[in-house]
């Protein structure tokens, strides 16, 4: 059976990003993104693809736009013209990932089974924002605090929820 997983950064006001970039450095977080997310497929929107200075190694892309004539000429890339499609495409993955944009998080929450969010605590000023956690739908399942250090500049929390 597959489970499909929302992952996100998110600021205490669901902040996710400004200007197609994300609001703080998060080592930890970034590791933690790459454990979870390496051998699967991740969705996203375009803009998201595009922040990325290259694909992702050892992961399966599926890009979304309403650009007919996009393209991306890289193995690891599919380009499609919705969720569903995109969907569509994972099925041969047990845990594909639904990585962003704001937009793209949207829509996937009808699909997501399961909410991988670092909620970093601090309000952000940004253009972008997660959704809501409503918790009549989500039930959190796993919680972990991480102070801010020298190399993390804000204290955040690594919070699972499964849909109930």
């Amino acid at each position: 059976m597959q489970t499909i997983t929302m992952i996100a950064a998110v600021g205490e006001n669901n902040a996710l990003g400004k200007d197609n970039d994300l609001l703080w450095h998060l080592p930890d977080d970034f590791k933690r993104f790459k454990q979870l997310t390496t051998g699967h497929y991740i969705i996203m929107g375009r803009k998201t693809f595009e922040s990325f200075p290259k694909p992702l190694p050892n992961r399966t892309h599926i890009i979304i736009t309403r650009d007919e004539n996009y393209k991306v000429e890289h193995p690891e890339c599919r380009v499609v013209h919705s969720l569903e499609n995109a969907i569509k495409l994972t099925k041969n993955d047990k845990n594909p990932f639904i990585i962003g944009g704001g937009e793209i998080y949207k829509q996937g929450e009808k699909f997501a089974d399961k909410l991988e969010i670092t909620r970093v605590h601090e309000n952000f000023n940004a253009d972008t924002y997660f959704p809501e956690v409503n918790e009549n739908i989500w039930k959190l399942v796993e919680s972990e605090y991480h102070p801010k250090n020298e190399k993390h500049k804000y204290d955040f929390t690594y919070l699972t929820y499964v849909r109930m």
